[in-house]
């Protein structure tokens, strides 16, 4: 079977796009060999996400073209994992242009020592800057989420990460709308942080399907799994992204 890339993007920051990328991963093991490449270089919380430490300072890095250096990923709850936060340290900024960006992300493509996967789960950076351009034409990306919340401003900076999906002739396969209203642990009313955006202003107006609605949690640490109706829904989630790939 061939591996499918499955980029999960956003147009902004804070809207739990990496932890939705590592709940869908995790979903995804039912239906094969799983792998997930973190290329968020401004960010990578994969490997904090999944208690695995670097910090050790990156002070020089090779680039090349066609390197002859084999990475070899990290296994953590049956996925292999591959991310820039292996290279730079947890407090470490990177400051690259866009053409470095992408070099680094051939090498983490094609240079790590993947096994037979079914399913590769890439974490991009939010935005929909050069870096983001470059990443998406390099990683060949079968399909894309854009994971947003509820909220006016991460559905219109949602829809431009959809409109540069599309210009680059990748294949949105839906939406997912993370941190929805959920039950007060103490009182059990609905609590929501958000006020919910306009209909005819959310990335659903541009005919995308609502995968998942994910409930916004309040127990465990980030990355955790879930209790048994979190994993539920990222059950239905995976099921419904594997639907959409084979309807291309």
């Amino acid at each position: 079977m061939e591996r499918r890339v499955i980029a999960v993007g956003a147009g902004k920051g804070g809207v739990g796009k990496s932890t939705v990328a590592l709940d869908l991963a995790r979903a995804l093991r039912a239906h094969g060999r799983v792998g997930i490449l973190d290329l968020d270089f401004y960010g990578p919380n994969i490997p904090v996400m999944l208690d695995i430490e670097h910090q050790r300072w990156t002070r020089s890095w090779i680039l090349a073209s066609r390197s002859t250096q084999q990475f070899v990923p990290v296994i953590r709850d049956d996925i292999a994992i591959a991310s820039t936060g292996f290279i730079l340290g947890e407090d470490q900024p990177l400051g690259v242009d866009a053409m470095t960006a992408r070099l680094i992300a051939k090498q983490l493509v094609h240079d790590v020592r993947w096994p037979d996967l079914a399913y590769l789960v890439v974490d991009l950076p939010p935005g929909t800057s050069a870096v983001q351009h470059l990443l998406v034409r390099e990683i060949q990306c079968a399909g894309a989420i854009v994971v947003v919340t509820p909220e006016l401003v991460a559905h219109l900076d949602g829809r431009k990460a959809v409109q540069m999906f599309r210009s680059l002739n990748v294949r949105v396969l839906g939406g997912v709308e993370n941190m929805t209203a959920s039950p007060c642990p103490h009182c059990g009313a609905g609590l929501s942080p958000f006020l919910p955006a306009p209909s005819e202003r959310s990335i659903w107006a541009m005919g995308l399907e609502k995968l998942a609605e994910i409930p916004l949690r309040f127990d465990g640490a980030p990355g955790a799994p879930g209790p048994a109706a979190h994993a539920a829904i990222f059950d239905r989630l995976a099921a419904r992204v594997i639907t959409a790939l084979d309807a291309s």
